[in-house]
C-alpha cells in the first residue's frame, strides 16, 4: 500500500537527485562564455547584452562571461574549440557552424513584434542619389557586412544571382564592413553607393534602431533621417537568428539554460527588452532542423564562389 509518507519520501529523493545533478554540472562549469556576433559596434553589444548576462549568471548560479566577437567566424570557431558555451548567431553563421561539424544546438529563436520568426535582407541607397534599382549601380561600390552574415552577404548574393548579377564582376568594389551598423555608416558617409542590411518592418530595422540612437550622419556631420534612405531590393523571408549551446554540455545544464532564456521576459523584463529595444516578443523553442533551408542557401552561395574562382 502506497502511503503519504512513501510519496513524500519519493518526492524528496527526486528533489535531492535533481539538486545533486545541478551541483555536478555547476562544479564542472563554474564559468561559461556567452558570445554574440558583431551585429553592431562593440560598445553597443556590451550595453545591450550586459544586463541579460547578469540575469543569466544569477539564474544559472554560475558566472556567465560576455564575449563580443570580432567577426561572425569567431563565434563559429569558439564553439568548435569548446571555448564558447552559448552563442548568438545569424542564421547563416549557425548553419555554417553545423555544416562544418561544430557540435552546437539551436534552442531558442528571436520572435518579431507581430509574432513572425523571419526578417529580410534589403539593399539601401541614399534617397538623394539617382539610383532607383540595382541595374543603376553597375561599376559602383557595394557594401556587404561579413562573409557569414545572412542578410549582409549570403542572401544578397543569392538574390543578385537570381537577377543575373555577379557582384564581384558587376561592382567596382565589394567591401565587407564588419557589422550591420558599419554598412549603414559606410553608405551614409559615401564610402559605398549601396549597402545590404537586415530589415524586419518599416518601423523596425537596423537603420531605424541606429536612427533612434542618433548614430547616422553624413560625411559632413549632418544627422540623417529615415527619409534619407531608399530600399531598392528586398529579399525573400529569412528565418530569424538562433541562440545555440554546445551539444555536449550536460543535459540538465542545457535544460537550465533554455529555461532561463524562456523565463527572462518575466523574471527580468528590462534586460530582455533591452536586447531588441523592446521590439521582440519572448523567445520560442527552436531546433537545428529549422535551419536546414539556410544550410542549402549557404551551400548555394559556396557553389557560386567556386564557379566564380
Amino acid at each position: 500500500m502506497i502511503t503519504r509518507r512513501i510519496v513524500l519520501a519519493g518526492a524528496a529523493a527526486l528533489a535531492f537527485t535533481a539538486s545533486a545533478s545541478a551541483e555536478d554540472w555547476k562544479a564542472k562549469y563554474p564559468e561559461i562564455t556567452f558570445a554574440v556576433i558583431p551585429a553592431e559596434n562593440g560598445s553597443g553589444v556590451l550595453e545591450r547584452y550586459t544586463p541579460f548576462v547578469n540575469y543569466l549568471s544569477k539564474e544559472l548560479g554560475i558566472k556567465v562571461n560576455l564575449r563580443v566577437a570580432n567577426d561572425y567566424a569567431a563565434v563559429i570557431e569558439g564553439q568548435r574549440a569548446g571555448n564558447i558555451h552559448i552563442g548568438y548567431y545569424g542564421p547563416a553563421s549557425f548553419s555554417r557552424a553545423r555544416l562544418t561539424g561544430v557540435k552546437t544546438d539551436a534552442f531558442v529563436i528571436d520572435v518579431n513584434a507581430d509574432g513572425s520568426k523571419g526578417y529580410y535582407s534589403v539593399f539601401y541607397v541614399l534617397a538623394k542619389s539617382p539610383y532607383q534599382k540595382i541595374e543603376d549601380l553597375k561599376g559602383k561600390n557595394l557594401g556587404l557586412v561579413d562573409p557569414n552574415s545572412t542578410s549582409g552577404n549570403n542572401m544578397p548574393r543569392f538574390k543578385m544571382n537570381q537577377m543575373g548579377i555577379d557582384p564581384d564582376a558587376y561592382f567596382s568594389k565589394v567591401i565587407f564592413t564588419g557589422s550591420h551598423e558599419n554598412a549603414v555608416l559606410a553608405l551614409a558617409q559615401g564610402t559605398v553607393d549601396v549597402a545590404a542590411n537586415w530589415w524586419n518592418a518599416e518601423d523596425d530595422s537596423n537603420l531605424t534602431r541606429m536612427l533612434a540612437k542618433n548614430m547616422v550622419k553624413s560625411s559632413d556631420g549632418t544627422p540623417l533621417k529615415k527619409e534619407d534612405f531608399r530600399v531598392i531590393v528586398k529579399s525573400d523571408l529569412i528565418i530569424n537568428s538562433p541562440y545555440a549551446y554546445l551539444s555536449d554540455l550536460p543535459e540538465d545544464m542545457k535544460a537550465a539554460i533554455k529555461q532561463a532564456f524562456l523565463n527572462a521576459p518575466e523574471k527580468d523584463k528590462e534586460a530582455f527588452k533591452k536586447l531588441s529595444d523592446g521590439k521582440n516578443l519572448p523567445w520560442q523553442p527552436i531546433t537545428n532542423a529549422d535551419y536546414d533551408k539556410t544550410i542549402e542557401l549557404i551551400k548555394f552561395v559556396d557553389n557560386l564562389r567556386k564557379k566564380a574562382s
